[in-house]
């Protein structure tokens, strides 16, 4: 299996826009618009119309960023709990279970959070007493 390169236009698309709002340039860019918009304050006598252009145009751009970013985190955390997966799937001893351990249901992901809570908490008492904190205890 070899991954490829997004073919949507949109993911393509998503995924440069949030590369580039991410960069400085972006943010001097931003910065340039707000100081021309005060700029000109003066030339509109600071008139409702003027506040509306600002209010209006960053509106626009956060309305429409909020999706690009969310689609570019939603990528991103897919990304990651693959890698996460398959790091679980080739290391010996790790429990397969955990496997898309993030499409289990809040009540279950309370329980075996609670069951290496429990082993960190053994985990730390074995620090204090002068012993190892290592290996691969069974999770009871």
């Amino acid at each position: 299996m070899r991954p490829t390169k997004p073919t949507s236009w949109f993911a393509r698309f998503a995924k440069a826009t949030a590369r580039v709002a991410g960069r400085p340039r972006a943010f001097l860019l931003a910065v340039v618009v707000v100081a021309g918009w005060l700029l000109t304050g003066p030339t509109f006598g600071f008139s409702d119309t003027w506040q509306l252009v600002i209010n209006t145009g960053t509106t626009i751009v956060t309305f429409l960023m909020v999706f690009l970013i969310q689609n570019s985190q939603n990528r991103d955390a897919e990304a990651v709990q693959v890698k996460l997966d398959e790091l679980l799937r080739v290391t010996a001893g790790a429990h397969n279970a955990l496997l898309d351990l993030e499409e289990l249901e809040e009540r279950d992901l309370d329980m075996i959070r609670a069951g290496y809570a429990r082993l960190a908490g053994q985990a730390r008492a074995d620090l204090r007493l002068g012993r190892a904190d290592t290996g691969v205890p069974d999770l009871g």
